[in-house]
C-alpha cells in the first residue's frame, strides 16, 4: 500500500544512556539548553570544548575516565555558536546542532557545515523542535509505531470490532501494542476488552494535554488489557479533547515503536483531522451492500481528504449483495480484503472474550493475514 513513509528515525540513545553533550561557554545559552534539557527529562553533560580533546588532565578528559560522556558516543550533541571553532577538528558523526540566541551572522552557515551540523536552530524559535530532538534521546525513540486507523463506513459496520481484533492480534504476535478510542460516543473498547473497570486513565485526564506527552509515562498510565494498553473514554460526562491534545498524545504513542490501533468516529472534525493526519494507513469497513457502499462513499471523501492512505475492508456479503472487488471499485478505494462474518462473537463478545480472541476465527486471521503484510514494512504500507 502506498502513500506517506514513516517518519525518519531518531538518534539513538548509544552509550551515553540518553545523556546529551552541550558544548558552550555561553552562561546565557548554557542556561536556556539547561532549562530546555530539564522539561525533556534529559541530565546533559556539559563541556567547553571536546572532551576527547580536552587532555587526560583537565576536567573533560577526567569525566571521560570515569564514564562521562564523550563526542562520538554521546547521542546528541548541542553545539554553541561560540564553541563552533572550537569543535572544528572533530569526528564527523549525526546529531549535531549548531545552537545560538542570534544567528544573524550569515557565517553561522558556514560555521555549522564545518563541524557537520544537521541544522542550526535559533533560540527562542526552535525550543519545541529542540525539546522534542532531546526528550526523543531521553525515551529512547527509534522507528515510530506503525499507526492504523479504523472506521465504519456505515452505521453499524463492525469498525469498532475490528479495530480490537487488530490490536489482539497485534499484541499476541509480540508487538507492543496502544489501542485508542478516538470515538466519543461509541461504546467503549475498554468495555469491549471487558476492562471498563481497570485501573489507569482515560481520555478526560489528557484533555488538558499541551506540547509534548511523555511516551513511557503514557503507555505506563494507560489500562493493560490482554497484554495491550487501551486509552479509552471514562462514564462520566462528554469532555472535548482539543485538537491539540489528540495530537499530542497520539505521537507520544507512536514514539515508542510497535503498532498503534485507533478506532475513528465517522465525523471528521478538526480533532479527528489531528488523528488521521498522524496514521500510517485507514481501513474503511463496509458491509457488501448497496446501502451502506452509498453511506461509504461519503465518509471516504471526507476522510481521504486529510489522510495519507485509505483502504476498503468489506465485511461479509449479504443474500444478494455485493462482493468485495464491486464494493471498493464503487467506492474508488483499494481493497485491502474481506472478513466473513464471523458466527457466534456477539454472544461470546458478551461472555467476555474479546473480538479476535478465537485464533482459527476468520476476524482473527484477516488480522493475522493483515499484520504479516503490513508489519516491518518501511516506507509506506506495501500492498
Amino acid at each position: 500500500m502506498g502513500g506517506g513513509g514513516r517518519p525518519a528515525r531518531a538518534v539513538g540513545t548509544g552509550a551515553a544512556g540518553g545523556r546529551p553533550l552541550i558544548i558552550t561557554e555561553d552562561p546565557l545559552l548554557l542556561d536556556d539548553l539547561l532549562r530546555l534539557c530539564a522539561a525533556a527529562g534529559a541530565e546533559p553533560h556539559v563541556r567547553h570544548a571536546v572532551p576527547e580533546q580536552s587532555g587526560t588532565g583537565g576536567a573533560g578528559g577526567a569525566e571521560e575516565v570515569r564514564g562521562g560522556v564523550g563526542w562520538e558516543s554521546a547521542p546528541l550533541v548541542l553545539v554553541g555558536d561560540d564553541a563552533a571553532r572550537r569543535v572544528r577538528g572533530a569526528p564527523r558523526r549525526d546529531g549535531v546542532f549548531l545552537v545560538g540566541r542570534e544567528l544573524d551572522d550569515p557565517l553561522v552557515w558556514q560555521r555549522a557545515v564545518e563541524i557537520g551540523a544537521e541544522e542550526v536552530l535559533r533560540l527562542p524559535d526552535a525550543e519545541s523542535r529542540l525539546v522534542d530532538r532531546i526528550a526523543d534521546v531521553v525515551e529512547g525513540a527509534g522507528k515510530p509505531a506503525l499507526a492504523v486507523g479504523v472506521i465504519g463506513g456505515s452505521g453499524g459496520a463492525g469498525a469498532s470490532t475490528l479495530a480490537c481484533a487488530l490490536a489482539i492480534r497485534a499484541a499476541r504476535a509480540g508487538e507492543r501494542t496502544i489501542l485508542i478510542d478516538g470515538d466519543p460516543l461509541g461504546g467503549g473498547m475498554d468495555v469491549l476488552l471487558g476492562g471498563e473497570g481497570a485501573e489507569g486513565l482515560r481520555w478526560p485526564d489528557f484533555a488538558g494535554s499541551r506540547g509534548r506527552v511523555g511516551a513511557g509515562a503514557l503507555e505506563e498510565s494507560l489500562p493493560e488489557l490482554h497484554a495491550l494498553r487501551v486509552l479509552s473514554w471514562d462514564r462520566g460526562e462528554r469532555v472535548v479533547v482539543p485538537p491539540a491534545a489528540m495530537r499530542s498524545v497520539l505521537a507520544a504513542a507512536r514514539r515508542r515503536g510497535g503498532v498503534v490501533v485507533v478506532d475513528l468516529p465517522r465525523r471528521v472534525d478538526e480533532a479527528v483531522a489531528e488523528v488521521l493526519a498522524q496514521l500510517d494507513l485507514v481501513l474503511m469497513v463496509v458491509p457488501g451492500e448497496l446501502r451502506s457502499v452509498a453511506a461509504a462513499g461519503r465518509v471516504a471523501s471526507g476522510v481521504r481528504m486529510v489522510a495519507r492512505d485509505v483502504r476498503v475492508v468489506v465485511r461479509g456479503r449479504c443474500p444478494g449483495g455485493l462482493d468485495a472487488e464491486t464494493v471498493a471499485g464503487l467506492l474508488g478505494v483499494p481493497l485491502a480484503g474481506e472478513v466473513p462474518v464471523e458466527l457466534g462473537l456477539p454472544g461470546r463478545v458478551a461472555e467476555g472474550e474479546p473480538p479476535g480472541a478465537q485464533r482459527r476465527g476468520a476476524l482473527a486471521r484477516f488480522c493475522d493475514g493483515f499484520w504479516q503484510r503490513v508489519l516491518g514494512a518501511a516506507p509506506g504500507v506495501p500492498a
